[in-house]
């Protein structure tokens, strides 16, 4: 049985007016000419030298693009992006008031609603929920009016569930969150496997930090990457160094019930591995160590 949770954490922004598609392409990684009724998509902005900003999911609904962002981050997304309206017929709001964003997880989640491919979408209940574009094991993603949200998601054939369970789902797949994975203006895309997302357009045409991402691709710069890692212990908190025969080698990010994210070289994943005391191993993204 699939199983809801409304998701707290997450906030909307709202994109509207006649250039709004023609806005974002411009500056965001993903091909925002695809998003429709019918296709969200998974995204980022970057600082104008390929380092993270921000990531979020982009769905159309009516006349408005709606970012499904970082609640605790909507205000410096709004802000940056302002910096780049100059005389584009463009509106941005904070659409937090009026939506809610949820997800729907479980192995015939998708079926339910006739949905199959990463991003493919369907209206729902005044809203959209599409499949997450990032990775099928995390089910759908809703944006869904505010006021009726807790019962549309009620009545979807789903069992309440809660975001920490959701967490634990995402952490368990080894997939980042936006900055509490990433560094801001530090991280990069492919560092993050942000790649192997669906994050990135690597033929849309320029956008805002493409350089220096399809450098790295091209140029096979990436020398470190996220991986999912066990921790054998209370988990240590992000950004403990990670030591290997007593050197850095890389760092913890988020972490939940013995399982967690890192940041590690490539060449220093295998061997003993410890953080702040308790020993990491590098696993497989449903949970098994190497």
């Amino acid at each position: 049985m699939p199983h809801h949770a409304l998701l707290e954490s997450r906030g909307v922004v709202a994109v509207t007016g006649e250039d709004r598609v023609a806005f974002l392409q411009g500056l965001t990684s993903n091909d925002v000419g695809a998003v429709s009724g019918r296709r969200a998509v998974f995204s980022t902005l970057l600082t104008a030298q390929g380092k993270f900003l921000h990531d979020f999911f982009i769905a159309a609904i009516g006349d408005a693009l709606l970012l499904d962002c970082a609640a605790d981050r909507r205000e410096d997304l709004t802000r940056r992006l302002r910096m780049y309206r100059l005389r584009s017929k463009v509106e941005l709001r904070d659409g937090t008031e009026d939506w809610a964003v949820a997800a729907i997880t479980g192995a015939d989640a998708a079926a339910r609603f006739g949905l199959v491919e990463p991003g493919q979408a369907t209206g729902f209940a005044g809203g959209l929920i599409y499949v997450d574009p990032r990775h099928a094991g995390l089910g759908l993603r809703a944006i869904l009016p505010r006021a009726d949200a807790a019962q549309a998601l009620a009545e979807s054939g789903s069992e309440a569930g809660d975001a920490a369970d959701y967490e634990r789902r995402r952490i368990a797949l080894g997939v980042p969150d936006g900055s509490r994975d990433l560094v801001v203006e530090k991280s990069t895309l492919l560092e993050s496997n942000y790649d192997t997302l669906n994050a990135i357009s690597w033929d849309k045409g320029c956008y805002l930090g493409q350089e220096l991402t399809a450098r790295m691709k091209y140029r096979g710069l990436v020398k470190k990457r996220l991986m999912p890692v066990a921790v054998d212990g209370a988990a240590p908190a992000a950004g403990t160094p990670i030591l290997r025969d007593g050197r850095e080698v890389g760092e913890m990010r988020s972490s939940a019930d013995g399982l967690g994210i890192a940041l590690l070289r490539l060449d220093a994943t295998d061997g003993p591995l410890t953080a702040g005391g308790i020993a990491v191993s590098v696993r497989d993204a449903d949970g098994r160590t190497d």
